[in-house]
C-alpha cells in the first residue's frame, strides 16, 4: 500500500534501515540486552542502556502533505544480543544476520522493483554487501582507509585460478590529497542541519577486499566542504551504475529514519508499554510502528478531500504540517464519524454549537 501510493511505478524504491533501543528494563524480559545508548552517548562518553534493540526497514519517500522526505516503518525485527541465546539450541544471530533477512525479504515482496537500501556505517560490513547486493542497492559508510582493489583483468596468460582482485588503490585518505582528483561542485538541499549546502564530490568504482572474505565491487563517493567546516566523508554504492549524485540524496534521506523513531516514542507511546511476556513484547513495538505509517497514508487519503492546515502558535509559525497535525486529523475523522454513527435520541443529551464542538475537538485532538 505505501509503495502504491507514493512511489511512482519505474521509480527505484528508496528504503532506510536501522535499529533502535526500546528502554526497557525487568527481569522478565528475557530478551533484554545491554546496549550502547545512542542518543546519550558521544565519542568522548559512553553510556549504557538496557532494553530491546529493534531493526526496522522505512520506506523513504517524499509524502505531498508534508512536502518533505518521511520514513514509513513497514517491517520491524527484534534482534536480541547474544544473552538472549544462551542456554538455547540455535546460534546466536548478529544484527547483520537480522538485516540481511529482511534485505531478502523486502526483494521477495517486490519483486521486479530496483530496491535501494540504505544505512549507516553499523551496516557498512563485507559479508552484509555480498550477500545482498545481487538482490538491493546498498548504500552506506565507508572508512577512508578501506583496502580498495582495481578490478582483475578478463584476460589471464598464465594458468592457474582466475583472480579475483586488481591492484592495490590508493586510500581514499590519499585520494582527498591527490591533486589529479576531478572534483564537481553539488548543491545539497540538506547536509547537517544546513539547507542548500554545496559541496564538492569525486567518484570511483573499486573492488572492496579484505582477507578471508568476497570480493564487492562499488562505487565510492567522497564528499568534502570546501569551506573546511566539515570532515571529508566516504559513501559506498554496490550499483557501479548509479550516479554519484543520488548516493548522496539517498543517504541524505536516512536521516528520517531517526525523526520516526522519535515521532513514534513523542505521539504513539513508544517506550511507555508495561508487557513482559515473549508474544506481547514481539506485537506491540511493532503494531506501534506500523501505526505511524498507518496514520501517514491516512492523512494522505484526508488530504485529497480537504485542506490540511498545520496547527502554528505564534512563536511557532509552521509553513508544512508535520505527524502531530496528521495525527490530530485521524482522530478528528474517527470522532467525527463515532458521534455521527452512534448519536441517538436521548434524554439526557445537549446539543453543542458547531463553534464550539469544532474548538474542543481541535484541543483534543492535538492534547490525546
Amino acid at each position: 500500500m505505501l509503495v502504491t501510493a507514493f512511489v511512482p511505478s519505474g521509480a527505484p524504491v528508496v528504503i532506510g534501515i536501522d535499529d533502535t533501543i526500546e528502554r526497557r528494563w525487568g527481569p522478565k524480559i528475557s530478551a533484554r540486552g545491554i546496549y550502547r545508548d545512542p542518543v546519550r552517548s558521544s565519542k568522548g562518553h559512553f553510556v549504557k542502556a538496557s532494553g530491546l534493540r529493534w531493526l526496522s526497514a522505512m520506506l523513504l519517500v517524499r509524502v505531498p502533505w508534508a512536502d518533505h522526505i518521511m520514513a514509513l516503518p513497514f517491517l520491524t525485527l527484534l534482534a536480541p544480543s547474544k544473552r538472549f541465546y544462551a542456554g538455547k539450541s540455535r546460534a546466536p544471530k548478529t544484527l547483520l544476520d537480522w538485516a540481511r533477512q529482511a534485505a531478502l525479504q523486502i526483494h521477495r515482496w517486490l519483486p521486479g522493483r530496483y530496491i535501494v537500501l540504505v544505512a549507516d556505517s553499523a551496516f557498512a560490513a563485507i559479508e552484509f554487501l555480498a550477500a545482498v547486493r545481487n538482490h538491493v542497492c546498498v548504500v552506506t559508510r565507508l572508512r577512508l582507509d578501506a583496502n580498495l582493489f582495481a578490478f582483475p583483468p578478463q584476460k589471464r596468460k598464465r594458468r592457474g585460478r582466475p583472480p579475483i582482485k586488481g591492484k592495490r588503490l590508493k586510500k581514499l585518505s590519499a585520494v582527498l590529497n591527490d591533486p589529479k582528483v576531478s572534483w564537481q561542485r553539488h548543491r545539497v538541499s540538506l547536509w547537517y542541519g544546513r539547507t542548500n549546502r554545496l559541496v564538492e564530490i569525486a567518484s570511483g568504482t573499486a573492488i572492496w577486499y579484505r582477507g578471508g572474505t568476497p570480493p564487492v565491487p562499488i562505487r565510492w563517493l567522497l564528499v568534502r566542504d570546501p569551506k573546511g567546516e566539515l570532515e571529508p566523508q566516504a559513501f559506498l554504492a554496490t550499483d557501479l551504475n548509479v550516479r554519484p549524485c543520488d548516493i548522496l540524496a539517498w543517504f541524505v534521506s536516512r536521516w528520517q529514519v531517526e525523526v520516526t523513531f522519535e515521532e513514534t516514542r513523542a505521539h504513539l507511546g513508544v517506550e511507555t508499554q508495561r508487557q513482559w511476556s515473549d508474544k506481547a513484547i514481539l506485537r506491540t513495538t511493532p503494531a506501534l510502528l506500523s501505526l505511524f505509517s498507518i496514520v501517514t497514508l491516512w492523512a494522505h487519503d484526508l488530504s485529497k478531500s480537504r485542506k490540511l492546515k498545520p496547527r502554528t502558535a505564534a512563536w511557532y509559525p509552521k509553513a508544512f504540517l508535520t505527524f502531530s497535525d496528521a495525527i490530530a486529523a485521524v482522530r478528528r475523522e474517527i470522532w467525527g464519524h463515532q458521534i455521527s454513527f452512534m448519536s441517538r435520541p436521548r434524554r439526557d443529551s445537549i446539543e453543542i454549537p458547531r463553534r464550539i464542538w469544532h474548538r474542543m475537538q481541535n484541543a483534543l485532538a492535538h492534547a490525546a
